[in-house]
C-alpha cells in the first residue's frame, strides 16, 4: 500500500496532466479558429488535438469510475446533473 503522501501527490499529477491538457487542446482549438496555419501546420495542430481530446475523454473516463466506485462504497444514489440548455449537442 502507498503511503498517503504519495497518493495524495499521484492524484495531483493526474489532475495537473488533465488540466493541463485541456488548456493545450483549448490553445490548438484557437489557433486552428483563427485560421493563420499553413496546411501542413493546421493538420500537424488538428492531429495533436484529437490526441488531447482522447487523452481528457480518458481521464473523465476514469474520473467517472472512481466517483461511481466511491459512491458504491458510501451507498449512494448518483444521478447525473441538470442539462445546460447552452451545451452542444452532444448526440
Amino acid at each position: 500500500m502507498r503511503p498517503m503522501a504519495e497518493e495524495k501527490s499521484a492524484e495531483g499529477g493526474k489532475r495537473e496532466d488533465f488540466d493541463g491538457r485541456l488548456a493545450r487542446l483549448e490553445a490548438v482549438v484557437e489557433e486552428l479558429e483563427e485560421g493563420g496555419l499553413g496546411l501542413e501546420q493546421a493538420l500537424e495542430r488538428y492531429r495533436e488535438g484529437v490526441g488531447l481530446l482522447k487523452g481528457c475523454r480518458t481521464a473523465l473516463e476514469a474520473y467517472q469510475q472512481q466517483v461511481e466506485e466511491l459512491a458504491a462504497d458510501a451507498e449512494l444514489t448518483l444521478r447525473p446533473f441538470a442539462e445546460d440548455p447552452d451545451a452542444p449537442d452532444q448526440g
